[in-house]
C-alpha cells in the first residue's frame, strides 16, 4: 500500500515546487490584478487621480506634443504649454472625450488636423483661448455645447460653425472679426455669446431664437436694424458699450424687449435716453452726450401699478445734471437703488 502512495505523494510535492518556481519567475500575481488595474491609465508626462481615473491634467508640462492619451480619458487638461498644434490621429485612441482644454499654447489655424475632432462624437467643451488661430476651427462635432475661443487672431468664421445644433456657449472675444454675417444661422440651442473686443462694424445678421446673453462691447457699431431683436424674445442681457452708436443709429423702441434686465450703451454718442421697456433693471448710459432726462424713455404711463423697474442707472460723465432732472422723476423710478449723475 505504501508503495503505491508514495509515488503520488512525491508528485503532488513536485507539482507544489514547479507552481512555487512558476510564480516566483514570473512574479507574485494574485487573481484581481488580472481583472483591472490598482491605478488609472496614464501618460508618463502626466497625473492621473486615483479619485478621478476619466481625468488627465498635463497643463503646465511645457510639452510641445500632445502626449499619448488612454481610451479611458474623457476629461483632458493641456493648458499651459508649448503646443503648435493638432495632428490628425492625435486624439484617435481617446474618442469618448468629453473635455478638451487647450488655452494658453501656441496652435495655428495651419497646424491643426482637418479631421482631428471629427471622431470625437461625445465632445463638449472645447477651450482653445488664447493661441494663434486665424480660423474658427473645422469639422467640429455635433455633440459640441460650448465653444470657447477667445484672444486669438480669428478674422473670419465661414462656415465652421454649421450644424452646431446643440451648442449653447460661443465665446469668440478679443479676436480680429469684421464681420460675422450669417454664421450664427442655425445656432438654435446658443444662449451665450461674446463677440467684444472686435472690430466689428455692424452686427451679426441673425441672432438665434434661444439667445440670452450678447456682449458686442468694444467694436466699431454705430447703428442697429430696425426690428434687431423682434426673434429674440428671452434675450436679458446686451451689452454695447465702448462703441459708435448715435441717436440716429438707434430705432424707435429697438430696446423695448420685454424680457431685458440689463442694457449697457455706456461709452458711445447718444445725446438722447433711448426708450426701454418697464421690465429693464440696470441701465448704463455713462460717457455719452446725453443733455436731458427724458422720464417716457422709462415710462409711458406713471401710476400705482405702471411705473419703471430700474434698480442701476448710470448718467454720469454726461451733460446732465441734478438739475435737469424732473421733479416727479422718482414717481417712474420708485425701485432705484442707484441714480448715478455728475452733480
Amino acid at each position: 500500500m505504501k508503495l503505491v502512495h508514495l509515488p503520488i505523494f512525491a508528485l503532488l510535492v513536485s507539482s507544489i515546487l514547479c507552481q512555487y518556481d512558476y510564480d516566483e519567475y514570473f512574479g507574485y500575481y494574485d487573481r484581481a490584478s488580472l481583472v483591472a488595474p490598482s491605478y488609472p491609465v496614464c501618460s508618463v508626462e502626466c497625473d492621473c487621480p486615483l479619485n478621478f481615473p476619466s481625468a488627465m491634467y498635463c497643463n503646465h508640462r511645457k510639452l510641445q506634443a500632445i502626449p499619448v492619451v488612454p481610451a479611458q480619458i474623457k476629461y483632458l487638461y493641456l493648458h499651459n504649454n508649448q503646443l503648435t498644434g493638432i495632428p490628425n490621429g492625435a486624439l484617435d485612441n481617446c474618442t469618448g472625450l468629453q473635455w478638451l482644454v487647450l488655452d494658453n499654447n501656441q496652435i495655428t489655424s495651419d497646424n491643426i488636423g482637418k479631421n482631428v475632432f471629427s471622431k470625437l462624437k461625445t465632445l463638449q467643451r472645447l477651450y482653445i483661448n488664447a493661441n494663434n488661430l486665424t480660423d474658427v476651427v473645422r469639422s467640429l462635432p455635433k455633440s459640441l455645447v460650448e465653444l470657447k475661443l477667445s484672444a486669438n487672431r480669428i478674422s473670419k468664421i465661414g462656415n465652421s460653425l454649421k450644424g452646431l445644433e446643440n451648442l449653447t456657449t460661443l465665446l469668440l472675444h478679443d479676436n480680429k472679426l469684421n464681420d460675422v454675417g450669417g454664421a450664427l444661422s442655425g445656432l438654435k440651442s446658443l444662449t451665450y455669446l461674446d463677440l467684444s473686443g472686435n472690430k466689428l462694424t455692424k452686427l451679426p445678421d441673425d441672432l438665434p431664437p434661444a439667445i440670452e446673453i450678447v456682449y458686442l462691447d468694444h467694436n466699431n457699431i454705430s447703428s442697429i436694424p430696425k426690428d434687431y431683436f423682434s426673434k429674440t424674445s428671452i434675450l436679458q442681457y446686451l451689452r454695447m458699450s465702448y462703441n459708435e452708436i448715435t441717436d440716429e443709429g438707434i430705432p424707435d423702441k429697438v430696446f423695448n424687449i420685454t424680457s431685458l434686465l440689463e442694457l449697457d450703451l455706456a461709452f458711445n454718442a447718444l445725446k438722447t435716453i433711448p426708450l426701454v421697456n418697464e421690465n429693464l433693471e440696470n441701465l448704463y448710459l455713462q460717457a455719452n452726450k446725453i443733455e436731458k432726462f427724458t422720464m417716457n424713455s422709462f415710462c409711458r404711463v406713471t401710476g400705482q401699478l405702471a411705473f419703471s423697474k430700474i434698480r442701476h442707472l448710470r448718467l454720469d460723465a454726461n451733460k446732465i445734471t441734478r438739475a435737469n432732472m424732473p421733479i416727479d422723476m422718482m414717481q417712474c423710478l420708485r425701485h432705484a437703488a442707484e441714480v448715478a449723475l455728475d452733480y
